[in-house]
């Protein structure tokens, strides 16, 4: 009896030990995404007590917003503390110890585009993470014309170069390979021919 007891609290202990070990990887796995600006996206910049500086801008093409006093301020590929770090900096000149914060008010900037034979074709904006499948679902799906063998993501990297990431449509909605079932970027476009 005694032995059984002792192989139970062993047995207990090494599942304990396993699920500490599981409960780690799934904390260290499910961090946040913090969103980074995009051209095109809408802020509300404000500093507290200072209600002349409240503006809504929009993130230029250079990625870039201008505001009084800060004037231009590089903002594109930041997250919002980040951006609220620079313009804080920018207003030390004029104001002893700024509190800047900044509101993301819309996401016209955070857009993949989805071409080719779909039902609905042209720009989706991502809220959240969206994969391939989702986006030509978002799309109403591929047409009958569609060859799904040939579907493909063209993706822009940060060195301005153009990498074309294939796409094994069959195989994701078999759920027999979901490796392709990409996770899209800003300015991803997928192409189903």
């Amino acid at each position: 009896m005694m032995k059984l007891l002792v192989a139970f609290t062993l047995l207990l202990a090494y599942l304990n030990a396993d699920m500490a070990v599981a409960a780690d990887k799934i904390v260290a796995t499910d961090k946040p995404v913090v969103y980074q600006l995009h051209q095109g996206d809408k802020v509300l910049v404000s500093v507290w007590g200072e209600d002349t500086l409240k503006q809504e801008v929009v993130v230029l093409p250079d990625s870039s917003i201008t505001l009084p006093l800060a004037g231009r301020v590089e903002v594109g590929g930041l997250s919002t503390p980040e951006v609220e770090q620079h313009i804080a900096e920018k207003l030390k000149k004029y104001l002893k110890d700024p509190v800047v914060t900044v509101v993301i008010e819309g996401l016209e900037g955070n857009r993949a585009y989805v071409t080719g034979k779909v039902l609905k074709p042209g720009p989706l904006i991502i809220s959240g993470p969206i994969t391939v499948l989702q986006a030509i679902s978002i799309a109403n799906g591929v047409d009958k014309f569609a060859n799904e063998s040939e579907i493909k993501v063209i993706r822009t990297k940060p060195d301005g170069q153009q990498e074309v990431l294939p796409v094994h449509y069959s195989d994701i909605v078999s759920g027999k390979n979901m490796s392709t079932n990409i996770q899209l970027k800003a300015g991803d476009t997928i192409v189903v021919p």
